[in-house]
């Protein structure tokens, strides 16, 4: 810094002129306490962008601060990621080379990181070494004709592993063996809990991992470097000298290292000394057993424990950790015993002490690895390539699998513990592949197929078939979570012992699987709702789920929903809201696009929990499908006004279209007569039973008949209603007479005199 001057307008702020080693000195307003001129100094310019301690990181920019030129920053330790203190600017050794870059002054190494997307089945990939392992196959398969050109992969060796005393014993007994089938673990006295050395912490700050003391920071480099997780319990705090490996009794209370104290629930896995839980095992550790300054004595576990176990307590607790992420997956239970010898002796090298027990390893039933048959001529079949047989034993050589023996069709082999997705046939295909590269597979110049010479029903065209007649009448489909809420379950007035409950829930919202399609359309009218598209017309497809006498039932269903306006809001549309009959004859439009006739099922007025009022159509005895008006209560806590609902039953739908193939006629070479009737009946004649009487009276020649006009009111008898209603007729074959038209009118009002009672106005 060549000159330091107090700012003319700021008390509290100076003005320099720092030298950089470029041609010009820069002006810089600074507002640390401590600056003063002659000091050497961390100047970031013009250009640079900062990333502090805390914070987002910023971009510094030439400015004025009081009507003064700022070319850069003095910075302070915080405001470089090199610390926590904002008490003044850093100042540096007056032996400083000027112009050296802060990286080179703080000696910050460099490195690449390579960032991979790891698929869930791939727990033999979740470390360093064991992406090593597949990048040297592929290396090794690319180099095929020189295999030497390749080095070997080398393991830090642990041959040097002694132990120095017998000081510190602790016994470990397992009570719940299947979920913990092996657990190994040593001590360690006399060790000092400090910092890390640079070379520890830059390597796991450069994956994301911040370092923490000496111990955990072992615990974890070791975690990443062989995919073994380790735990550190300070051993002062092992009550009794005694491990346990207990399943959790429920409702026990248990502080995790975040300060959050849980409900344990039966089967969450323990750690515990012989008068209180350390750890969730596999997933948190405790708050008081954990390694702290004051530590002088370490007991340090390498464990396998059963992968389903580890999911289902991480899930309950909402905790994802390292560890819990490989664990679940599936660890190496050959494994534990390689890192729990790395991570001691790393220990007594960084932190210094001796390793005071000899292993404990408690493995009663060890895990057979499995073994595999490979047909060659399975693996060309399905990899569409006649694959080399020298090169197939190459890569699987290279990926840790042994060959046990082999002949001229198929090769035997033992699949290593740590790939554990490798349980079939196909799935060693699958390796194979992977390393050999499926961009290597030729593609055929032609494909062969064999149609079959009888179509059958086609269920997925069919779905198509009326998915496409909903969107192009109006309708858009939604796709729903089949995982719902308890609390739909009273609502419904469902019995909660029929649900189908979750066993690790991933939240309250989701702890059930659906018992019917409503509720899941009714949230997607809320959530568009909510954003002001209230003109709504949805359809979904989807399974319900129930349990009926300890079995489970799974049912298809097709659901429609309509609210709002008929059409959206224009100047020329049509401003009528959605009521019944628009459902209705949506839900009649699609059964005629099914090829099911409307003459063929029987119609009941119905309501329900669901239903205000509506219709049920059946098939014989089955229901096909029930569609309202929803009830109010139903709609209240989704804060919705009005909807009509139609549920169907799928499979039902499926079996009647089945039966019911699609005919073709010609249109009509003949005219089609209307007639209208105006007729008085009692208010229970539905119209259900007004078009099943005409149909009844006359098969031939009517052709359709609509309710034009309903009138109930004082003008008429009370318990009485007008019906006007039209009647279609025609023949295929001729143009009707006359006297046809009469006869046929004459007796559809007898049958509907006679059976329905009804007035006929006769003009």
């Amino acid at each position: 810094m060549k000159s330091c001057e107090k700012h003319p307008n700021a008390d509290k702020l100076s003005l320099t002129k720092v030298d950089t080693g470029d041609a010009e000195l820069l002006s810089i307003v600074c507002g640390a306490p401590n600056v003063a001129n002659g000091q050497k100094v961390i100047v970031a310019k013009v250009g640079a962008k900062l990333y502090p301690s805390s914070g987002e990181p910023f971009e510094i920019k030439k400015s004025k601060i009081r009507g003064e030129l700022s070319e850069g920053m003095i910075c302070a330790e915080d405001e470089i990621g090199m610390g926590a203190s904002h008490a003044g600017i850093m100042v540096l050794p007056p032996e400083t080379k000027i112009g050296m870059p802060a990286s080179e002054f703080f000696k910050v190494e460099n490195d690449l990181v390579f960032e991979i997307g790891l698929t869930p089945n791939r727990a033999d990939a979740a470390s360093h070494f064991g992406v090593a392992r597949d990048l040297h196959a592929v290396l090794q398969n690319k180099s095929i004709d020189s295999p030497a050109a390749i080095p070997p992969i080398i393991r830090p060796e642990v041959d040097l592993f002694k132990v120095d005393n017998q000081n510190l014993k602790i016994e470990v007994a397992i009570e719940d063996a299947a979920a913990c089938p092996r657990y190994s673990a040593i001590t360690l006295t006399g060790v000092k809990v400090k910092e890390s050395p640079d070379w520890l912490k830059n390597r796991l700050k450069a994956i994301g991992v911040g370092p923490i003391n000496n111990i955990v920071d072992i615990t974890n480099f070791v975690l990443h470097e062989c995919g073994q997780p380790l735990h550190a319990f300070d051993a002062a705090e092992i009550k009794g000298g005694k491990i346990i490996v207990r399943s959790a009794r429920d409702g026990e209370k248990f502080v995790t290292l975040d300060k959050v104290e849980r409900t344990l629930s039966k089967g969450n896995l323990m750690i515990c000394n012989t008068s209180e839980a350390m750890c969730i095992a596999g997933v948190f550790g405790g708050i008081g057993s954990g390694i702290k300054e004051s530590t002088t004595s370490v007991f340090l576990e390498s464990a396998y424990f059963n992968p389903a176990s580890i999911r289902k307590t991480s899930k309950f607790h909402g905790l994802k950790t390292d560890a819990s992420f490989r664990f679940e997956r599936g660890t190496d239970p050959e494994m534990t015993l390689y890192a729990l010898k790395r991570a001691a002796m790393l220990i007594r090298e960084i932190a210094g002490g001796e390793i005071s027990s000899e292993i404990v390893d408690v493995y009663p039933v060890p895990l057979v690895p499995e073994e595999i048959k490979l047909n060659y001529e399975y693996l060309n079949q399905f990899s569409g390539d006649k694959l080399d047989h020298a090169r197939v034993k190459k890569i699987i050589s290279a990926l840790g699998i042994e060959i046990i023996s082999e002949d001229a069709e198929n090769i035997l082999l033992r699949i290593p513990t740590y790939k554990v997705d490798v349980t079939r046939p196909v799935d060693v295909v699958e390796e194979i592949l992977r390393i050999y590269g499926y961009n290597n597979i030729p593609i055929p110049a032609k494909l062969n197929i064999s149609l079959p010479a009888i179509v059958d029903f086609d269920r997925d065209r069919f779905l198509n078939k009326i998915s496409d007649h909903l969107a192009a009448t109006g309708f858009n489909e939604i796709l729903s979570n089949s995982l719902s809420k308890s609390r739909y379950t009273e609502l419904a007035s469902y019995q909660d012992e029929n649900n189908v409950k979750i066993l690790n829930p991933l939240s309250q919202d989701l702890e059930i699987m659906r018992r019917n399609m409503l509720y899941t359309g009714l949230e997607a009218i809320e959530y568009n709702r909510n954003r002001k598209h209230s003109d709504l017309r949805f359809f979904e497809f989807g399974k319900t789920y129930s349990k009926e006498n300890n079995s489970y039932k799974e049912e298809y269903h097709l659901s429609l929903f309509s609210t709002g306006k008929k059409t959206e809001e224009r100047w020329n549309g049509d401003k009528d809201a959605v009521n019944f009959y628009f459902l209705k004859s949506s839900v009649e439009n699609l059964l005629a696009v099914a090829g099911i006739k409307m003459s063929g099922l029987i119609s009941e007025m119905t309501s329900n929990s669901f239903l205000a009022s509506g219709m049920m159509l059946k098939s014989g005895a089955k229901e096909l499908v029930t569609f309202g008006t929803l009830n109010k209560n139903q709609l209240k806590p989704f804060d919705i006004s009005e909807v009509f609902y139609a549920d169907f039953n799928w499979d039902q739908l499926v079996k009647l279209a089945r039966k019911k193939p699609v005919q073709y006629s010609e249109v009509s070479r003949f005219p089609v007569v209307r007639r209208d009737l105006s007729m008085l009946i009692d208010t229970q004649i539905t119209y259900a039973q007004i078009e099943s009487i005409a149909h009844k009276a006359e098969r031939k020649l009517l052709r359709e008949l609509r309710v034009f006009d309903v009138y109930q009111g004082d003008k008429i008898e009370a318990g009485k209603k007008s019906y006007a209603v039209t009647f279609l007729l025609s023949d295929d074959e001729q143009t009707l007479t006359e006297k046809q038209i009469d006869k046929t009118m004459e007796r559809l009002m007898l049958a509907l005199e006679k059976e329905a009672g009804a007035i006929i106005r006769k003009s």
